[in-house]
Parts: structure tokens; sequence; C-alpha cells
């Protein structure tokens, strides 16, 4: 499809386009934005791509993890010049998208853990193994190769969250049993690319921290009486019907929560008034994290919303995680934490919030 539609939600009372393209190496490329992208395509890379690796099950843990060796190769900090998340200029380098601007930008990651392809997978004996089938996204902020969640501006945070609803639609037709659109940042999380972006990874099987958050909603916990019962003392803010809060029973020194006040699935539950603030939100609490640690941030954001076909009681969060204590202060997960699952947490839930509701 090379003509742009428009998409069925709209977020922030305004229209939000798509314009879909095949890559000449058969990937699937989404343009998301206010305007209807008519740009002509520039030439484009046809390299064979990787297609997913397997996944094995872990007997004394009941999970199962991914195994994926053409990761090891992966673009690992590339120059500016070299960046392939920018758009593609006459007579530049070849970009992962071709075209030469864009508003944000989503397509299927060339280094692929899950692939809706992924066909083989060791046979060992008494372990259990599959093809790792599900989807890998790439999802690119927008044209300018710095900033953040924060600088990016309330209205792409609007585009990408209508994107992020169209990929989840998208996947769970798919196959996929779960979605899960997060945000790696900063070294110390391991970023291999500097040019804002976050991704998205479709699960054929429901992980097991989702899966016990889905049981635990079933049972009868009510994430919405936590939230009122946790305001003000350890809440950032709130509005639109969206929460900030530091969780009472926070795993990660400064850790975050947003959430609607009123139970939703998911962002596609939510009304648009809730979907402006959860944008608004987004951005601001990784300013406050900038401000915090006195530099750009190292955190882990994701969404955590019900699988595919809903689950009873669940209630949607963006949850952040701080890879910080401390400005220039790491949180290392060392041996407890790893071995045990057992955290240790420097700084009081109560503490961290009132710091973060001051700034």
């Amino acid at each position: 499809m090379t003509s742009p539609v428009c998409l069925k939600r709209t977020v922030g009372g305004k229209e939000i386009f798509r314009r879909d393209h095949r890559k000449s190496d058969g990937r699937m490329l989404q343009l998301y934005g206010r305007a209807r992208h008519a740009l002509p395509l520039q030439p484009e890379d046809t390299n064979d791509i990787a297609q997913g690796g397997e996944i094995r099950h872990h007997p004394l843990r009941d999970e199962w993890n991914v195994y994926a060796a053409h990761r090891q190769n992966r673009t690992f900090k590339p120059s500016a010049a070299e960046d392939p998340l920018a758009p593609t200029l006459p007579g530049g380098p070849l970009t992962e998208i071709p075209f030469e601007d864009f508003e944000l930008a989503i397509f299927e990651n060339k280094f692929a853990a899950f692939h809706p392809s992924a066909s083989d997978a060791a046979n060992l004996d008494g372990i259990a193994t599959e093809p790792a089938k599900g989807a890998c996204d790439v999802v690119v902020y927008g044209p300018e190769p710095s900033g953040s969640l924060h600088t990016i501006g309330a209205d792409r945070r609007q585009v990408l969250i209508g994107a992020l609803i169209d990929r989840y639609e998208t996947l769970f037709a798919d196959g996929c049993g779960y979605v899960l659109p997060f945000e790696n940042r900063g070294d110390e999380v391991g970023v291999t690319l500097h040019h804002p972006h976050g991704q998205i990874y479709g699960f054929e099987r429901v992980p097991l921290v989702q899966q016990r958050a889905a049981d635990t909603f079933a049972k009868g916990y009510d994430l919405a009486s936590e939230i009122t019962a946790a305001m003000p003392d350890y809440g950032i803010g709130q509005s639109g019907g969206v929460a900030a809060f530091v969780p009472r029973f926070a795993r990660f020194p400064y850790e975050v929560w947003l959430a609607p006040r009123i139970r939703r699935e998911g962002p596609w539950d939510c009304s648009d008034e809730e979907l402006e603030a959860l944008a608004e939100w987004l951005g601001e609490i990784t300013r406050r994290y900038d401000a915090l640690f006195e530099q750009p941030a190292a955190t882990m954001m994701a969404f955590h919303a019900a699988p595919a076909g809903g689950s009873a009681n669940y209630h949607f969060t963006v949850q952040f995680y701080p890879l910080l204590r401390a400005p220039g202060r790491m949180k290392y997960l060392a041996s407890v934490e790893q071995h045990s699952g057992t955290f240790t947490v420097d700084v009081m839930p109560e503490a961290a919030a009132l710091a973060l509701r001051n700034l």
C-alpha cells in the first residue's frame, strides 16, 4: 500500500495517518503522522535478513527464554553519519527508512529475536524447544538524531500512542498472545543506537511476568484502590484521569507507574482525554528523571496491557524502571536480585515520590 490511510482512532482530537511500505528485503515499514506522507521513495538496501530464533523452556523457573545467535552481529553504536534510523537523504547512505523525511516510523527489526516465519528449533533431550514465533518492531520517534520522549513534544507522543494502538491491533490479529511496547534508554541499559527510539515485541506465548499479573488481576486485585491508597504521599501528579505514582511496592529506586484511575485493559481501551494525559506524562516523567539524575537518565520503560482476547479485571499501566539510584550512581542488579528475584531497594518509595514530585 502506498496511499496513506487514516487510523480508526484519533489521539489529541486530530487524525493520525499511516503509510505502509514493504521494504526491498521483504520487511514492512509503517510511517505515522498528522500529515498524509507522500514523499517519494529513496534507494534501499537489499541485504537478506534473519528470521528469528528459538525458545527453550527453563524447567526450574517455568519460563521460556529466547535464543537468537544472529543478534550478536547487530549494529553497535554507529557514527552519526551511519545512523540507520535517520531518513535516507539523496546521495547519502542508505538507512532503514527510505524516505527523506517522516514524523514517526515503525519497521520490522532486521535482527529479530521473534519472527512470524521462525521455523527451526534444536532437538534437545529433556528440554522443550520451539521456534521463536512472534514479532519484533523498531519504533523511531522522529528524524532527529537526538532527543527523548520529553523533547519530541506532546503531539509526537500522541502520534506514538496512536501508532502503538494500531500495532497492538495488528499483532493481536496476527496471532501474538502478548504485545509489549518498550524503550531502553541509556548506555547503562545497553542501548546500541542513540537515535531516539523504542521497540515492540509480539510474543506467541504470554511471558511469565505478564501471566502472573493477569492471574492476580483475575483473582480480584484492585489496582485502582491501590492508587487511591497511595495518593497523595506516593503520587507525583494526576491529570486527565491518569495518575503518575511511585508504587508502595516499587522494586527499583525511583520506579514510576502511569495508570488510568479507572480500570482499562490497554491504551486501546482509554478515552481520548486519558490518552492525551498519558502522552503528557510519558514526557514529563522522562523530564523529571533527567533533572533528578542531572543527565539523560538510563531507564527501562514498558506498556503493560492485557493479553490478546482480554483478561478479567486487568488494569493497564506504563512502568518506568530507572537504572540509577543517584546522580552518577548505577543501580546494579547483583547476585541476590538475579539469583533469587529479591530486590534490594536503597531509596524508600515515599522518599522517591517526594523527590520526583518536587521537580
